[in-house]
């Protein structure tokens, strides 16, 4: 089942005082906010849709204005809260490319049909992504996201095929 909503960013503190939140991002490109006028904002399970007044950088997190919240205290109420876009609002990825929370779960097998167990996290090594896999006994083997490896990703059949060069079994 594909996931409806990415979540782009976590609220982490206020900033100023005219109500701006500090948001860790986890989206790859961080100009993504700038290019949205409303998210949605999690808060106790609920999906409120807010508009972004403004959009200003500081090292590695985005600050942003939302509408209606002008004080230090309103913005302390959501700290912690995710923001949400709709896959919809998405960025179109390019070809045999994957938005990561469709991979997380897939089954990986070889080019040989032997099951390595699932896609459990997914994080980036600097050069390329790598796919951490887990087998039933919580086992886990590393795999970098080239395509001398991956070699067939299929969403529908919710499986990987990959290829162990030496070294990685």
């Amino acid at each position: 089942m594909k996931q409806e909503y990415f979540e782009i960013g976590q609220i982490v503190n206020h900033f100023g005082i005219k109500g701006m939140v500090k948001v860790n991002p986890f989206a790859e490109d961080i100009s993504i906010f700038e290019s949205l006028n409303s998210i949605l904002l999690e808060k106790e399970s609920k999906l409120i849709p807010i508009e972004i007044e403004e959009v200003k950088y500081s090292k590695n997190q985005i600050l942003l204005k939302i509408k209606g919240i002008n004080t230090i205290e309103e913005a302390e109420k959501y700290r912690g809260c995710y923001l949400k876009i709709a896959r919809k609002d998405a960025k179109k990825l390019p070809k045999d490319t994957y938005f990561i929370a469709d991979l997380i779960g897939l089954t990986v097998y070889t080019d040989e049909q032997i099951l390595l167990g699932k896609v459990d996290d997914i994080y980036n090594s600097g050069a390329n992504d790598i796919y951490v896999v887990k087998d039933e006994k919580g086992k886990q083997i590393l795999l970098p996201a080239i395509k001398e490896v991956i070699k067939e990703v299929n969403l529908e059949q919710e499986k990987i095929i990959v290829h162990l060069l030496k070294g990685l079994e």
